[in-house]
């Protein structure tokens, strides 16, 4: 499905959140160091946004992972174009069985790639196993707002209008009706913070951002 939509993902992405999503990346990205990281992993990479912003951030090294060729393909030229490529590598991984020994990176992000984990809690295992003691651990991803007027206008578009929009213009169906379905399966707020939790995590946060639309978490590994 994303190796679909590959091409289309970047254009789709931007516009369909209204440029919004850049600034989330900024705002997840401020709960690392990142002057500090000499080495991070961004799981569920795709086109590469984030691990290039983890860059531009000040991150020594970074290492995207993904299981979508397309969607590497189409990040490997970005980096290449930016001159990044000694320094962010993209590469096919699995998130639930990562090719890395444990105690690996100084950080690890993920945006919007947890709820596509077909088991959450072995992809959260994994990203504690690869994570060094006193690393964090950030997770950007959609939430459901629960305000008045902001809840109802925002269901009818992603239910609705943003399926419709993502389908005409990527010409695939499936992919922009899995998003709002991935999102409201998945176990958001503080459901998502026990999992973290399970998982090993410590000092885990949830702040919700943009009227709750998508939420940063975090979480150490002592």
């Amino acid at each position: 499905m994303f190796d679909n939509i590959s091409g289309k993902y970047d254009f789709l992405n931007h516009t369909l959140s209204l440029g919004i999503d850049r600034g989330w990346r900024k705002k997840a990205l401020k709960k690392i160091k990142t002057s500090e990281v000499r080495h991070l992993l961004d799981i569920a990479t795709g086109t590469g946004d984030f691990a290039i912003a983890a860059k531009k951030s000040g991150c020594e090294q970074v290492t995207g992972i993904d299981i979508s060729n397309g969607m590497l393909e189409v990040g490997r030229e970005k980096v290449m174009k930016l001159g990044m490529q000694q320094s962010v590598t993209l590469t096919y991984g699995d998130s639930e069985q990562m090719p890395f020994p444990d105690n690996t990176f100084d950080a690890i992000t993920v945006a919007f790639g947890v709820r596509n984990f077909e088991h959450l809690d072995r992809g959260l295992a994994e990203m504690f196993r690869v994570l060094k003691s006193g690393g964090t651990a950030v997770v950007l991803e959609f939430s459901k707002p629960s305000a008045f007027p902001i809840k109802q206008f925002y269901g009818f578009y992603f239910n609705h209008i943003l399926p419709r929009l993502g389908k005409a213009v990527s010409g695939d169906n499936a992919a922009y009706s899995y998003l709002p379905e991935s999102v409201n399966a998945f176990p958001e707020g503080e459901a998502f913070i026990g999992k973290m939790k399970d998982a090993g995590f410590t000092n885990c946060t949830t702040e919700r951002v943009t009227f709750g639309i998508a939420s940063i978490y975090t979480g150490m590994k002592k």
